[in-house]
């Protein structure tokens, strides 16, 4: 009796299943709509805002071209997109060959059983989890010049004075690159420190009965096993990358002049503080294309690689 109800019970799970399976809307549909509500419909609307003269939200506004006339024939935004360019392609850089070597060095140090792996792993996420204000005003704290800034007392404690850091355009933007770098290395760490722990060990041994060193090791199999978490790990750092302006805020505004006013500060700026909905509208719209470009180059960059190396 009571192995027949089992397996009654057993039929009846299974036969769910297979509606479950056979009708997949079902249990699709609560996150279809989940998206269709936070996601798609924001986007269609900042996509059909940028086609308007839209103000602040209770003007009137009517359709028209001018909003992305203004910004594409505004010299400022040529200067801001040389900007962002030179901000996302040294952060990204940074943050991936930072990442790699961290994680290197995790990987070997547990290896050897060396104690501090964990601690070392827990220092590098703290730039991950503080929000990006935050994050800006403690590298504010270090670079400002006024004498509060720490980095500043050092300088003045040797005998080096006027030291710039955040005053002058160059030396802003080099600070702006290198605390998003510290801010967005440990995810690439994150990334390709798992993806090295799903290399087989026996890879490593073998090359090691070959007589393969470590860096060979690392050219030869490292780098190559971790070419899909590398491209996945550049696209998702990219976007982030090309979102960021919550840092920068504190840090130095934007400025000196528009030193450091990147493409997503921009858009802050003329929706928050100029209240010009159509236009900054329009500007996302040209950093969404922005970012899918880069990631579509990310593709066919590396499948075009794959190629390569499955004709050979």
């Amino acid at each position: 009796m009571a192995y027949s109800e089992t397996m009654k019970g057993a039929g009846s799970r299974a036969s769910g299943g297979r509606s479950m399976a056979e009708k997949p809307a079902t249990w699709l549909a609560p996150l279809l709509l989940f998206i269709a509500v936070f996601y798609l419909y924001p986007l269609i609307d900042v996509i059909r805002l940028s086609f308007t003269n839209a103000g602040s939200v209770s003007q009137p506004y009517v359709y028209t071209l001018s909003s992305f006339s203004a910004v594409l024939t505004s010299p400022d935004f040529a200067a801001m997109l040389t900007v962002t360019v030179i901000f996302v392609i040294a952060s990204v850089a940074g943050q991936l060959i930072a990442g790699l070597l961290i994680a290197t060095l995790l990987i070997e140090g547990e290896k050897r059983r060396l104690p501090g792996a964990s601690f070392v792993r827990s220092v590098v996420l703290i730039g991950w989890v503080l929000p990006g204000v935050v994050i800006g005003i403690v590298w504010k704290l270090l670079l400002d010049e006024t004498g509060s800034g720490i980095l500043a007392s050092v300088a003045t404690a040797f005998g080096w004075t006027n030291v710039t850091f955040l005053s002058a355009a160059g030396p802003a933007l080099f600070w702006v690159i290198v605390a998003n770098i510290w801010r967005g290395t440990a995810f690439s760490m994150l990334m390709q420190y798992s993806g090295m722990k799903t290399i087989s060990p026996e890879l490593y041994e073998a090359a090691r009965v070959d007589g393969a060193g470590f860096w060979q090791q690392f050219r030869y199999i490292t780098i190559p096993s971790l070419k899909r978490v590398t491209m996945i790990n550049l696209i998702l750092i990219s976007i982030a990358t090309l979102n960021t302006f919550d840092m920068i805020v504190p840090l130095t505004g934007g400025g000196p002049g528009r030193a450091t006013e990147v493409i997503a500060l921009y858009i802050y700026n003329v929706v928050f503080v100029e209240f010009s909905l159509g236009r900054g509208a329009a500007v996302a719209v040209i950093l969404m294309l922005f970012g899918l470009a880069l990631t579509l180059l990310y593709f066919r960059f590396f499948l075009a690689r794959e190629d390569e190396e499955g004709a050979s």
